[in-house]
């Protein structure tokens, strides 16, 4: 393709520019061969003249296409160069917030610095097990790939992390192992990726320091291999490291600090535990305080040195040592502070009890005196004679400085070397990843050794990148067999032979340094001779003849040769270590002993590991100079080895690069600096990659993606069936030059530039479309617009001249209106006139004789007034006179009257005190009070007969005692009642008078009063008129708050409803919270159980012989076999087993669940006891009140109480019996003994066989004892109770003594007279009354002792009965003796129905007391049963396990007990019956064994659920507790087994959940629970549990239904997760849509369906295959309901989740994708009914997002749109996608930089969670409503093909 087709006018170009490194312009005019001036115009609106270089006649970069900016790999660029490199590393970090982008087969990492939330659990979810080219770059797809790589290809795998200090190496690495860590978890529970991960606050603290370019730079290099097992979990690691920067111990520049943990300890110097370091703040250290910038901004020290020690915790670094190591800085900080003190110029002195050197000598418990002479001086060795030198100030300083460096660097190689071997691991390392953290290039203004060793290793590090990618890109062309061509790459070979080869710069420095006298200036000059003008990349600098350059890869480099020799050689003198080897402190000879195995000073290696540093030497015996040969490695030397051995190690590796990039040197957060961003891509080896992928065929398609692409270039006539001949007829009609492209086996791979102008081809076909679309659409709207203003034009005119038309007609209707008014107004006025006139005349004719008239009317009212007033007067004053005279003549007799009345009342005064007149007055009423007195005695004599047989009658007399009382009470009231009034006369009498006066007095005031009235009238009229205007105000003003009123009520209630809604949501919230939280735990558990068996198999076939003696019976393997299942959840307390088992040869194992089975009953002995105690108080002191009240008492209820609390004191000493008996039983079980305890003719064994017998005989007799007494108790509480009407005379004398006493003879006569006929006649109506009763009750009396003689009969026969028949019998005689009470009652009661009714209740309420009473003996009953049945079975176990041991003679006869035989029911009552042998069997053929296909089809859903529910049942119904206990064991631990065996299979999981489900169902649905039966038949109530209530299984149940949930959404995820990703966002649905953009060397899955791949159709397929599994297996509607909506929720959560990662699928198409393939999903929910289960709802986020793909992104009107709608989506998850929109065509914009910021503003206020992704893990809690079966237990038959014929139909 020649130039002048791509350099046309609008072509976009690159020039470089001094400041921003390349600056873009765009062409004026088209450029022709031959030009030499490029008209350009440049983005700032300035023209420019671009001059091409003559000599080459180069023309600029041309700029790639908008569309192809912002890639993720920048090999995905059509025009590969370095300014598109830059560009694209631009926009994605400035616009898009993008840190990662890959470049081949390297990830560029730019710091950001600034936390981004991009590193948490859910991103290490996301990229776990996804393909590289897949998601969005990120370090964790790095870690992804080696991880994956390992795993396929067997091979160890490196990860080469590098970069310029503050590039963030260090974080990367952090993280990538991070990503281990999580992934793969650790192979044992020592948490070796806890330590991993813990040894890098260890290694920052002692290694990291802060520089001008970063606070946190690792001063020296690392590689740490992180090991794994077969099953790739992490068993341990390892770490190397390389050239520490030991010099910074003693000197800093500059605003940089020293290693972090020395300002770590200042911090911390207040603690008590740092007292004894004696330290103080950093700037009180002279080697901590040289930067002067002690303090990083936003870093505490303090806590950054608790987490260091907590790191050394975790990795086991002991508090002793902890303390030593501390110790060892300390002393390193004060021997910085030792001074010295010249005494001449070639000698010094410290001065005496100099403080730094004692605190020193103190913490290193060393001699000070010692220390302080070897300090000044230095011993020199000769070979004769040995001299001790003193030292100048100088050399004393340089001596003290690398004491310490050397003191430091022991100190790290002995922490790296514990580091190592706590993380090493005793497990065979079966492969491993390198995580290697290396320094980048490094260019000062002054280079030294340091310097020179870094670009050293960066050098060989290049190397080996470049030999690797040439590499790969061979493969490819091989792999898809196209011609290869040699490839240029830079090699720097050489520049490596110039260091390291023989004479190169490192040999003749080491040589240099084994000369005595030897400088950096002689061996500056040896190296100007040996290689100056010989080789071209070392240079001499002008100015200088003690430094040199080098050519390095990335650039030239100029060493100062000043130090070189120093650092090379790292000197200490021999006589200071041997002071520091003799200290008492024990950590500090540790770090000098056996330095020929200890650490090289530059690199550390694991325990078994060789040496990187040195070989040993060769011990050599009493020669003086042995400890100087250990150190005669140079630094150079050791380094290289180490580097030579890590070469080694990553070529025997699969390398992965991430190259980290500094943005800019001020670490402001997201800012750029391209010229510092071009110096580390040229330093790194991006740019190189760039080239070598630029040289050959950079970009790559497949065949199916170019035509999906490049469809619109193609003609229909072109398109074949085959996709590969069709894209070679086009391409060869497209690119002339059939160089720029060749075809490979299943790829096109085109040249730079190539596609570029293939994406020019396609823009310019589309815009022409477009135009030529716009065109036709204009056109169209213009003649639609012409249409509309035509038709719109004719409807103005003929509305106008319709208006016009109107106007004229309202004229002239106007005027005919303006005539009639003048008429008739002019007609108004006269008339007016007249009106007015007239009525002025009448009004004053009608004033002047009203004033006449009303003259008259006043003159004769004068006249009558006076008239009346006369009258009154007269009348008046006769009356008076009148009333005067009439009372002094009422005066005068009252007087008269009085004076009588009193002589009178002396006369009867006098004749009262005689006796005679008494006597003569009360002869006839003694004479009548002794007849009274005869008459009551018979009736007494008759009252003491009665008495005797009817007890009951004293009541009533009582009662009617009490009236006559009442009646005597009443009559002394009214007595004082009637003196009361007497006294009330005069009083009135008195008030009389009173009154008159009053009335006088009130005729007088009455004038008064109406006057008052009349004056009030008019007020209160005037008043209610006032009243009736505020009343009319109030009532206005009472409307209005009534309306007020109403509408805050309205208010009210409408915010009362909110929040009872709010409040109900968020009650449902924390509900569902809590179910997921119980539900994740019962997860946990499930998991934990599932390890614990994987363990407890891995034991067993670890330990091949079991232990001697340990045996297992049958009867105990179902329950033990459940033991770490759920046993601890349902098992009660005597079904624990004994955990202290001793082998058998020792001692036979005590029966623990008897021993508490005893206890237990024990208890409930007592409780009862107890409960028998009450009652009997109780009675008593019913006894004693009745005692109380009556003086005699029944001789036949005498007798009968008697007889019951005989039986009750029997019941008692026979319940203490049975308690010491237990207690006994308890005491010789509990004994330790020999093997022979348990024998059957043991002493322990005869005391249980007894207890048995006794304890089965007495519950016999008690059985019948209760029976009997419950029987008497209960016809002795119907018995009628004798009532006493007697009447008692002595209470009635008393009465007549006290009435003598008051002396009211005349009032109490009347009385008397009155109660004597009231008394006779009651007496009579008695007698009569007693006489029947006396009669009934005799009759009764007889009834009752014919049925006390039958009872008698019944109870010889009932003993004669078996203990069963006896209780059937004892029922039928009660309910025979109630029903012909009842019928006699019935009878008797005929003609009254009030004592009928209430007799009616007390008989109920005797039956329902009875059904109580029998319902606690039934259960004493069915306890004692179930503890006889025990005892049985375990007597039983122990006879069947001592029969080997026991000789025929030792057996005992035992007499066999009686075997009841249940009769056989002719109806099936809905149970199966098994034999206890046959419940293997049982749950093998209907669990283990079933396969769920053939049930699902053939059989009715949940057939094993009903089978296992019919067998509990027939386990109740025979109250055998063991059984039903084992069966649901059995069945529990067997689904468990199934779902552990078939846990992938779908259909096998959902089978169990259903059958779980109704097992759980049948449980609840017949377990007698009113809740649970309101929708049961009344056949369905028959078949209800009657003995046994398992709400505990049924808990049990409901956990296990929960983790079969879970396992089945496992499942289902598990099948969905591959399909999601394809089928919903890769997949194009609606064809032609989205084209698919270029994408580089790592290849993304392809969207189009190729053969294999995942369509939209095939997850409709498979939730098809789901739901119709789940309708078969009979699943209950809501259960498929939640699994719909789980189901739902995976597909939106991992759709958009892989949407937030993935660039390329954020686009505007592929939004109309997503909402489309979403409209599937709902149809599909539309399809099944499935719209109410709220797996809609789940899919909003998904919806949310593509919607925002689509919506306009440009004004504040969008903005507030996208806030308003995307409700479901978090802040994060907005920003996100806006930053990651990519338009796929060049017509779509991308989002502008301010629009998102406006995003971020108004969605700050929003509180949500900062978390970027769903959590696609999670599980939604589930509950398993109540679903009642209507399928009749009775109706179920059991097919064949089941097996199950030993089970038979009950």
């Amino acid at each position: 393709m020649a130039a002048s087709e791509l350099y046309t006018k609008f072509a976009r170009v690159w020039i470089p520019d001094p400041e921003e490194v390349w600056k873009s312009a765009e062409l004026l005019k088209d450029y022709k061969p031959g030009d030499k001036v490029l008209l350009l115009h440049l983005e700032d609106g300035k023209d420019l003249e671009y001059r091409l270089d003559p000599k080459t006649e180069e023309l600029p970069h041309l700029r790639n296409p908008d569309i192809l900016v912002g890639e993720n790999d920048l090999t995905a660029l059509s025009y590969l160069h370095e300014p598109a490199v830059l560009h694209n590393l631009r926009v994605r970090f400035i616009d898009s917030k993008l840190i990662y982008t890959y470049c081949g087969i390297v990830l560029v990492a730019i710091n950001p610095y600034e936390q981004l939330p991009i590193y948490g659990e859910d991103i290490i979810n996301a990229y776990s097990g996804q393909n590289m080219g897949d998601m969005d770059p990120h370090i964790f797809a790095v870690a992804e790939e080696a991880y994956k790589q390992m795993a396929r290809d067997e091979r160890n795998q490196s990860i080469i992390v590098s970069g310029e200090s503050g590039a963030g190496k260090t974080v990367s690495a952090k993280y990538a192992m991070r990503y281990f860590a999580t992934v793969s978890g650790s192979a044992s529970e020592a948490n070796v990726e806890e330590k991993v991960l813990a040894s890098n606050p260890i290694m920052e603290s002692i290694g990291n320091a802060k520089t001008t370019r970063n606070d946190n730079s690792s001063r020296f290099g690392k590689y740490i291999e992180i090991g794994f097992d077969k099953r790739y979990r992490i068993i341990g690691a390892n770490m190397r490291t390389y050239l520490l920067e030991k010099s910074r111990v003693v000197f800093q520049a500059e605003e940089e600090r020293n290693y972090h943990i020395f300002y770590q300890l200042c911090a911390s110097a207040k603690l008590p535990e740092f007292k004894m370091l004696r330290l103080g703040d950093a700037n009180n250290f002279h080697y901590t305080k040289q930067g002067g910038s002690p303090v990083i901004e936003g870093v505490d020290d303090a806590t950054e040195m608790a987490q260091t020690r907590q790191a050394c915790t975790l990795l086991g670094i002991s508090e002793s040592y902890q303390m030593g190591i501390f110790r060892i800085l300390a002393g390193i900080l004060h021997l910085g502070n030792v001074g010295f003190t010249s005494r001449d110029s070639d000698s010094c002195t410290i001065p005496p009890k100099h403080e730094p050197l004692s605190i020193f000598c103190d913490l290193m418990a060393v001699d000070f005196e010692e220390m302080c002479h070897w300090l000044c001086h230095r011993k020199l060795a000769t070979a004769t004679e040995t001299y001790i030198k003193p030292i100048s100030k100088l050399q004393a300083t340089n001596a003290r400085d690398a004491l310490a460096k050397h003191i430091y660097a022991k100190l790290f190689n002995w922490i790296v070397d514990h580091v190592n071997q706590v993380l090493h691991s005793a497990v065979k390392q079966h492969s491993f990843i390198g995580v290697l953290d290396i320094y980048g290039f490094e260019t000062f203004e002054i280079n030294s050794f340091e310097q020179f060793c870094i670009n050293y290793a960066n050098e060989k590090l290049q190397q080996q990148f470049n030999m690797h990618v040439f590499k790969l890109e061979q493969e490819e062309y091989m792999k898809e067999q196209i011609p290869w061509t040699l490839i240029d790459f830079y090699d720097n070979q050489p520049c490596i032979n110039l260091i390291e080869s023989k004479l190169g710069i490192l040999d003749l420095l080491d040589e240099e340094c084994r000369m005595p006298k030897g400088t950096d200036d002689t061996w500056a000059q040896k190296l100007y001779n040996t290689h100056l003008n010989k080789c071209v990349l070392f240079e001499k600098p002008r100015l200088s003849n003690k430094a040199f350059i080098i050519q390095h890869f990335a650039d030239k480099v100029e060493y100062q040769c000043e130090g070189f020799l120093e650092k090379n050689k790292d000197t200490v003198f021999e006589e200071q270590i041997k002071v520091l080897k003799s200290s008492k402190f024990k950590m500090l000879p540790e770090l000098f002993q056996d330095d020929e195995k200890a650490m090289s000073p530059s690199s550390a290696t694991s325990s078994g590991r060789t040496p990187l540093s040195r070989t040993p030497a060769k011990p050599t015996k009493g020669r003086p100079g042995q400890a100087a040969k250990e150190h005669k490695k140079t630094v150079g030397h050791q380094f290289r080895n180490s580097l030579h051995l890590l070469m080694e190690t990553l070529n025997a590796t699969t390398p992965h690069y991430v190259r980290c990039i500094k943005p800019n040197d001020f670490k402001f957060p997201f800012t750029f600096d391209e010229k510092r961003a071009v110096q580390q891509l040229r330093a790194c080896g991006v740019l190189e990659t760039i080239r070598i992928s630029a040289a050959g065929f950079p970009s790559r398609w497949t065949y199916q993606e170019f035509f999906s692409r490049y469809r619109v270039l193609m003609k229909q006539k072109d398109v074949l069936s085959e996709r590969k001949q069709t894209c070679k007829n086009v391409l060869e009609k497209l690119i002339l030059d059939k160089d720029k492209y060749q075809f490979g086996k299943t790829k096109i791979f085109f040249r730079a530039g190539q596609v570029a102008y293939l994406e020019k081809l396609r823009a310019d076909k589309l815009r022409a479309a477009c135009i030529r679309i716009q065109k036709t659409i204009r056109g169209w709207l213009l003649r639609k617009k012409y249409l509309r203003m035509r038709k719109a034009a004719i409807t103005v005119q003929r509305y106008a001249r319709g208006h016009q038309a109107r106007c004229y007609a309202k004229f002239l209707r106007r005027t005919k209106a303006a005539t009639i008014i003048q008429k008739y107004w002019r007609m108004y006025v006269i008339r007016r006139r007249y009106k007015i006139r007239r009525t002025a005349t009448i009004v004053l004719q009608s004033y002047l004789r009203g004033y006449l008239a009303r003259n008259r009317y006043r003159k004769i009212l004068r006249e009558h007034k006076a008239v009346i007033i006369q009258k009154w007067v007269r009348g008046w004053l006769a009356r008076t006179y009148y009333k005067r005279s009439m009372h002094a003549i009422i005066y005068l007799q009252c007087c008269f009257r009085r004076m009588m009345a009193k002589r009178e009342l002396k006369k009867l005064k006098i004749e009262a005190r005689s006796v005679e007149r008494y006597k003569k007055l009360h002869i006839g009423m003694e004479n009548k009070i002794m007849q009274l007195q005869r008459k009551v005695d018979e009736q007494n004599k008759d009252y003491k007969c009665l008495m005797e047989k009817l007890t009951n009658l004293e009541g009533i007399y009582n009662s009617e005692t009490e009236k006559l009382r009442s009646d005597l009470e009443r009559l002394h009231l009214s007595e004082e009642e009637a003196k009361i009034a007497t006294g009330r006369v005069l009083s009135l009498q008195e008030e009389i008078a009173k009154l008159r006066k009053d009335l006088e007095q009130t005729q007088c005031e009455k004038k008064s009063i109406e006057e008052c009235a009349d004056r009030y009238k008019q007020e209160t009229e005037q008043l209610v008129s006032n009243l009736k205007e505020e009343n009319t105000l109030l009532k206005q003003e009472k409307e209005a708050l009534n309306h007020l009123i109403v509408e805050q009520a309205k208010e009210m209630t409408e915010t009362m409803e909110k929040k009872l809604i709010e409040e109900t949501k968020q009650l449902e919230l924390d509900l569902n919270d809590e179910r997921l939280r119980y539900q994740n735990l019962l997860n946990e558990f499930s998991r934990l159980e599932e390890r614990y068996d994987d363990l407890k198999e891995e034991m067993t076939l670890m330990v091949n012989v079991p232990k001697p003696g340990h045996r297992r019976t049958d009867s105990t393997h179902s329950s033990n076999e459940s033991e770490c299942t759920f046993s601890s959840e349902i098992a009660e307390t005597e079904d624990i087993p004994s955990r202290t088992e001793e082998p058998s040869e020792k001692k036979v194992p005590l029966d623990m669940s008897l021993f508490l089975k005893l206890q237990k009953r024990v208890t409930e002995l007592e409780q009862e006891k107890q409960v028998m105690q009450d009652e009997l108080d109780h009675k008593e002191e019913q006894v004693l009140r009745s005692k109380a009240k009556e003086e005699e008492r029944p001789q036949i209820r005498g007798a009968e109480l008697e007889y019951e609390s005989l039986k009750r004191q029997e019941l008692e000493s026979e319940n203490k019996k049975l308690k010491n008996e237990l207690n006994e039983l308890r005491k010789a079980l509990s004994e330790k003994s020999a093997p022979e305890v348990t024998a059957p003719g043991a002493p322990a064994y005869r005391v249980l066989m007894e207890q048995l017998t006794s304890v089965s005989e007495e519950l016999d007799v008690r059985k019948e004892e209760v029976l009997i007494l419950r029987s008497q108790l209960m016809s002795q509480k119907e018995a009628i109770q004798p009532k006493n009407t007697m009447t008692d005379s002595t209470i009635l004398l008393e009465d007549v003594q006290k009435m003598k006493d008051k002396g009211e003879i005349a009032q109490a006569y009347i009385g008397l007279k009155e109660t004597n006929r009231l008394l006779e006649s009651q007496l009579q109506s008695q007698k009569r009354s007693h006489e029947n009763e006396a009669e009934a009750l005799r009759g009764e009396i007889q009834s009752l002792k014919e049925e006390n003689n039958r009872q008698q009969q019944l109870l010889a026969q009932n003993l004669q009965l078996p203990p069963e028949a006896r209780i059937e019998a004892s029922l039928q005689h009660e309910i025979t003796r109630l029903t012909n009470e009842n019928l006699y009652f019935e009878e008797l009661y005929a003609d009254d129905p009030k004592k009928y009714q209430s007799y009616r209740i007390s008989l109920y309420k005797r039956m329902i007391d009875l059904m109580e009473q029998l319902e606690k003996q039934d259960k004493t009953v069915r306890k004692l049963k179930k503890q006889l049945k025990v005892f049985a079975k375990k007597i039983g176990e122990l006879e069947v396990g001592q029969m080997e041991n026991i000789s025929p003679g030792q057996i005992i006869d035992e007499p066999i007990r009686p075997v009841n035989i249940p009769r056989k029911e002719k109806d099936f009552q809905g149970m199966l019956e098994y034999k206890k042998e046959d419940e293997q069997k049982l749950v093998k053929n209907l669990i283990l064994e079933l396969k769920p296909r053939g049930v699902a089809v053939n059989l009715i859903p949940g057939l094993p659920a009903y089978i296992l529910f019919m067998c509990v049942r027939h386990a109740d119904y025979l109250n055998d507790d063991q059984k039903v206990r084992s069966l649901l064991t059995s069945t529990i631990n067997s689904i468990k087994k199934v779902l552990k065996k078939r846990g992938d299979d779908f259909e096998t999981v959902s089978f169990w959940l259903s059958n779980t489900c109704r097992f759980l169902h049948c449980l609840k649905q017949y377990s007698g629970e009113e809740g649970f039966m309101k929708h049961n038949t009344s056949r369905q109530n028959e078949h209800c549990l009657t003995n046994f209530d398992l709400a505990e299984y049924r808990q049990v149940l409901s956990d296990l239904a929960i983790q079969i949930y879970q396992q089945l959404v496992r499942v289902l995820e598990n099948i969905l997760q591959p399909m999601i990703v394809s089928g919903m966002l890769e997949h194009e649905t609606i064809q032609g849509v989205s084209g698919v953009k270029p994408t580089g060397l790592r290849k993304r899955t392809s969207s189009i369906a190729d053969e294999g791949t995942y369509t939209l159709d095939s997850i409709l397929r498979q939730l098809n295959s789901f739901h119709s599994v789940m309708c078969q297996h009979g699943m209950d509607p809501e259960l498929i309901k939640q699994v719909v909506k789980q189901m739902f929720y995976i597909v939106g959560a991992v759709t958009l989740n892989n949407l937030l990662l993935r660039k390329d699928m954020c686009s505007w198409s592929k939004g109309m994708q997503i909402r489309y393939n979403v409209s599937q999903l709902e149809e599909w929910l539309r399809d099944k009914n499935l719209m109410n289960s709220g797996a809609k709802e789940t899919l909003e986020p998904l919806i949310q997002a593509a919607q925002l793909l689509q919506v306009k992104k440009k004004t504040d009107d969008d903005a507030e749109a996208i806030c308003s709608m995307c409700n479901a989506l978090t802040t994060a998850q907005i920003v996100k996608v806006l930053n990651l929109y990519t338009p796929v065509n060049e017509f779509e914009e991308r989002v502008s930089v301010s629009f998102i910021r406006t995003i971020q503003m108004r969605l700050r206020d929003r509180k949500d969670s900062p978390q970027l992704l769903m959590d696609a893990k999670h599980i939604f809690p589930v509950t398993f409503p109540f679903n009642p079966s209507s399928l009749a237990l009775e109706t179920i038959q059991i097919p064949a093909s089941l097996g199950l014929g030993f089970i038979s139909r009950v």
